[in-house]
């Protein structure tokens, strides 16, 4: 107890944290501040302490989880944002140092778990998206839009945000009456039903998640869309054809740095002469890192953030222009924060479909995205991307013209 103790009393200097040991001992850490609630967590056996040194990510994953960690002042949101707000990346917040050997340790990890070969991949994917689809129905919006939101106001519900967003990356394609589109990750195909209804044009999604793929074969039938809006259960890889249009929504974050290249010269042979992409990812403020171990144990087996110097290093030698590239950087705590207060919300039915123990795993693992994107590295990047420098405007007046349009047909409700 006394590693976790001296870690502690270094790190929480604003906000107050209790922490009540296994056999009664209590330790305060911190002073009390209006930006943090009071928290107090109690450990139930002598293991606990250990666990989270020696990883305080998986280490209090698995802690929580077990409930050898129960919060029981605040919730489990309260204390991440309390540790990450006060380890803040601005200022160079790092929650522990690491020697060069496991540094490159992790580097090695690091590069054997994103090699994602296509059986690797589509294992991957299914092991986060083929989850209940009742699940997400429970915490994500009624478009099941499984990505940052874009927020006028922190204020916005998600049902708006989360239009808004899809206006916004819209706005980006420069979308034209009948082009053809390409989405890479589809999810369950909300937006390239959006691209068709602005379009009219033919529009393929593909995704490498059965259920994801059912779902979206569904909602094309149902709106009588099915033979213009195609989607297949495809990797990226295999697609063929050109179109003029190519947009990928949180999808990148699974390619894996050793395929970046392969990914942006395959996007560049599909996009024809004046096409026009969009990609909207997941990044990492500052340089290249790894993936934590409890996501990539729990949640995105082969996930990487990347850094924008990896994703922009790899598209340059592609010759595909950046035309424009924009870092929302609270978006996505936002966006956390609507998914994190609708999971609560749902317990008994979370509770229903898995157990106690999946249900704190979902809260661990929205509390802790939520505060790395308030306080740590994490933030989202929208790269528009072109094969030719004159395939858009000269400036980028159009975008906000375009938005404005976009907004009549997609947010009539706000005008």
């Amino acid at each position: 107890m006394w590693l976790l103790n001296k870690f502690l009393t270094r790190l929480i200097r604003q906000g107050t944290l209790l922490l009540i040991d296994h056999d009664g001992t209590e330790y305060r850490y911190g002073e009390a501040t209006a930006s943090y609630p009071d928290v107090a967590i109690r450990l139930t056996d002598s293991r606990a302490a250990h666990s989270i040194v020696r990883d305080p990510r998986i280490g209090a994953a698995e802690a929580y989880m077990d409930g050898r960690l129960v919060v029981e002042q605040g919730d489990i949101r309260d204390l991440a944002n309390l540790i990450r707000g006060n380890n803040p990346w601005e200022k160079g917040g790092a929650l522990k140092a690491r020697s060069p050997l496991r540094r490159a340790g992790e580097h090695m990890r690091h590069r054997l778990d994103h090699l994602n070969w296509h059986r690797r991949a589509r294992r991957n994917v299914a092991h986060h998206y083929d989850l209940s689809d009742r699940l997400y129905d429970l915490f994500l919006d009624s478009d099941r839009q499984y990505s940052c939101a874009y927020f006028d106001a922190p204020s916005d519900d998600l049902e708006t945000a989360q239009r808004q967003k899809k206006v916004h990356i819209l706005a980006k394609l420069k979308l034209e009456p009948g082009v053809s589109t390409l989405d890479i990750g589809c999810g369950w195909g909300g937006t390239a039903l959006a691209i068709h209804a602005i379009t009219d044009g033919p529009v393929l999604g593909i995704t490498l998640s059965e259920e994801q793929l059912a779902v979206a074969q569904h909602r094309a039938e149902a709106a009588g869309v099915a033979a213009k809006v195609r989607f297949e259960l495809l990797d990226y890889r295999d697609v063929k054809g050109r179109f003029g249009r190519i947009v990928s929504i949180g999808m990148f974050e699974h390619v894996g740095p050793p395929n970046y290249r392969r990914f942006f010269h395959k996007c560049r042979d599909l996009l024809a002469e004046d096409g026009v992409m969009l990609l909207h990812t997941i990044g990492r403020m500052g340089g290249p890192g790894t993936t934590d171990k409890f996501t990539t144990k729990y949640i995105f087996p082969g996930g990487y953030i990347p850094a924008l110097s990896e994703i922009v290093s790899a598209s340059e030698k592609a010759k595909l222009i950046a035309a424009d590239i924009e870092t929302l950087r609270l978006h996505y705590g936002y966006t956390l924060d609507r998914w994190y207060d609708r999971t609560k919300a749902a317990k008994d039915a979370i509770v229903d479909l898995y157990d106690e123990r999946f249900y704190r795993l979902w809260l661990f693992y929205l509390a802790g995205a939520g505060a790395a994107f308030r306080h740590g590295s994490m933030c989202n990047y929208q790269i528009q991307y072109a094969r030719q420098r004159d395939a858009l405007p000269i400036t980028r007046n159009y975008l906000a013209e375009d938005e404005s349009k976009l907004r009549k047909q997609l947010l009539p409700d706000r005008d």
